[in-house]
């Protein structure tokens, strides 16, 4: 919604600043300049990045606009998930999640956490960390090292997309160059029949490189860096399983290591601790109450 809100914003205050200016607004109409610069950017952006980027790149731009991927309630869930999975580690040992862990879709302990399963990629790497743990006999400093290069891969993949699409908002000032040379180029080949129109063509061409910053600076760029800090936050319900996890390894008991974790979390999504303890003495607190 912040996304088309901006966008909005950009685009009355240029038009509107343009027209109280006592522009005219036909003057800006030149589709074949956006077709050059646009269609340009495009293909450039399709030749740079392979087709899984480029689904990665259309679907974040569609996950912009229905919010964020985890709420403050995701968390609770999360956190809530920790600390059930950290009591059945405590009452039964590692041993005890092996069956959790190698089904975690039939699990009692998972499966009360029907919003956390959708998220495949997130309980795949909770399971896959709890197989090391339980058959790994890791110390704390060599999971670490191990869950900090997993992470930090999945941190560089989820920010691919939004790369991906600020590269190609960068090069659309150069299209928009491109644009006006060809506009000064087809007004030079008019000179020596028709000079009545130089003026529209001269201003045809100068409207190329204006849409050419426009979009870069207005819409795309933004666009980017908007999905770059939502993959950035996404991260962080990872980064909150590796510390609850490690934080349980070094002997802390359930509640101490789901407060590591939950220290992680931004503090706009972040529970407050005594919402969490509230929601862990509640009926949510499954096999770890």
């Amino acid at each position: 919604m912040l996304v088309m809100v901006g966008s909005l914003i950009v685009l009355v205050c240029v038009l509107g600043g343009y027209l109280l200016a006592h522009g005219q607004l036909l003057a800006l109409w030149q589709p074949y300049e956006f077709m050059i610069i646009f269609g340009g950017a495009l293909g450039a952006f399709i030749t740079a990045n392979p087709s899984k980027v480029l689904k990665a790149a259309a679907h974040e731009i569609g996950a912009l606009f229905k919010g964020p991927k985890y709420r403050k309630e995701d968390f609770v869930d999360l956190l809530s998930l920790l600390y059930d999975i950290f009591g059945v580690m405590r009452k039964d040992g590692l041993l005890g999640m092996e069956s959790h862990v190698e089904d975690p879709y039939a699990s009692t302990v998972f499966s009360a956490y029907p919003r956390l399963l959708r998220e495949h990629h997130l309980v795949e790497f909770i399971t896959d960390c709890l197989r090391l743990i339980i058959g790994g006999n890791m110390e704390p400093q060599e999971l670490e090292a191990l869950l900090d290069a997993e992470v930090e891969t999945h941190h560089a993949e989820a920010e691919v997309p939004s790369q991906a699409v600020i590269t190609m908002a960068d090069s659309l000032p150069g299209f928009g160059i491109v644009a006006a040379v060809l506009g000064i180029v087809t007004t030079m080949a008019n000179l020596s029949s028709d000079t009545s129109e130089v003026g529209a063509h001269v201003a045809g061409a100068l409207v190329g490189t204006f849409l050419g910053i426009l979009l870069c600076y207005g819409f795309i760029g933004p666009l980017g860096a908007a999905m770059e800090a939502r993959a950035r936050e996404d991260g962080r319900a990872f980064e909150c399983v590796k510390v609850g996890l490690l934080a349980n390894l070094r002997g802390y008991n359930p509640k101490v290591s789901v407060e590591f974790a939950r220290k992680v979390l931004s503090a706009n999504k972040r529970p407050t601790f005594q919402d969490l303890e509230t929601h862990l003495k509640g009926d949510h607190a499954g096999a770890g109450a």
